[in-house]
């Protein structure tokens, strides 16, 4: 397994584009050669070599005549249209240490993004946060990639989940199936997030949910804090936590099993993720629900 997909070595790589490059990079070294290729059967174009292409789509040929990086690219049929859904509220503010659920979520976003586009997939992006619904289109370039990458890393968690009103971005897409993968800390006041889920469902969309926790909010332990305040609320309450480890432990238990059926009920394939663990965990369970998808 390779040290770079440790979260804490691949936050260390401030650009994304090349934190997700490094850690796709180092998953692939670990598994055996993908048999979905990047280039179609019958020759389209050339086009300028841009950072972070595959160099074997150059055209050496080319290079010899003219002194310059040209891929050749090929007519291929997009295998998926796959969209990232962001959870952007102040609840992915919360950190174990320097890292944040909000941070480990653009991460592994960029790093699913990178895979696709690889795979020669569309990717696009929804970010749900302070009641708004930011959208980006699907499709598959690296131009695109490059600014699906930009608006990653300006995401901030804020507010609370976006409310429905929002959603007519969603709904005007019409019946095009997407492949959804919804990273969040399913933290929810009223239902909104199943709610929303639902409705993606009666679209007809396949799902993923990747749901990060943090190692202090599974096991109670915050180094001794006695006042906790809600990220999105502003409420604070006092606790000992050596008192009630025991009982909030099995409440978090009994939460997670119910959240499991939920997304069972509903045909989603679902996982939960902590934020200190590898990410390319994330990513096979991803390639695994990819395969059974065909559109």
């Amino acid at each position: 397994m390779s040290k770079l997909l440790d979260p804490k070595i691949v936050l260390s790589i401030k650009q994304l584009s090349l934190a997700a490059k490094t850690t796709i990079s180092g998953f692939m070294n670990g598994i055996n050669k993908s048999n979905v290729k990047g280039a179609g059967m019958e020759f389209s174009q050339y086009r300028s070599y841009q950072p972070g292409d595959d160099l074997r789509s150059l055209d050496w040929k080319m290079f010899a005549r003219s002194d310059r990086y040209y891929i050749r690219e090929s007519e291929v049929e997009t295998n998926i249209s796959l969209r990232l859904l962001i959870d952007a509220s102040a609840s992915m503010n919360h950190s174990d240490g320097n890292l944040t659920k909000i941070t480990y979520a653009k991460y592994l976003a960029a790093s699913l993004a990178y895979l696709a586009n690889l795979q020669s997939d569309a990717v696009g992006l929804y970010v749900f946060k302070a009641n708004e619904l930011f959208a980006m289109n699907t499709k598959q370039d690296f131009q695109h990639l490059s600014r699906l990458f930009h608006q990653l890393e300006n995401i901030t968690a804020d507010g609370a989940f976006t409310n429905p009103i929002a959603y007519k971005e969603i709904f005007s897409r019409g019946r095009q199936r997407e492949l959804l993968v919804f990273i969040t800390d399913f933290y929810q006041a009223d239902q909104e997030l199943l709610t929303l889920l639902d409705k993606l469902v009666a679209m007809k969309h396949e799902i993923i949910v990747f749901q990060l926790l943090a190692k202090n909010e599974l096991d109670l332990d915050f180094k001794g804090y006695t006042t906790f305040e809600d990220l999105e609320t502003g409420q604070t309450i006092q606790i000992d936590q050596a008192a009630i480890r025991s009982t909030y432990q099995q409440q978090m238990d009994l939460h997670l099993n119910q959240i499991k059926t939920d997304m069972l009920d509903r045909g989603i394939y679902y996982r939960t993720l902590v934020t200190n663990q590898h990410i390319d965990q994330a990513l096979r369970d991803f390639l695994k629900q990819r395969n059974k998808v065909n559109y």
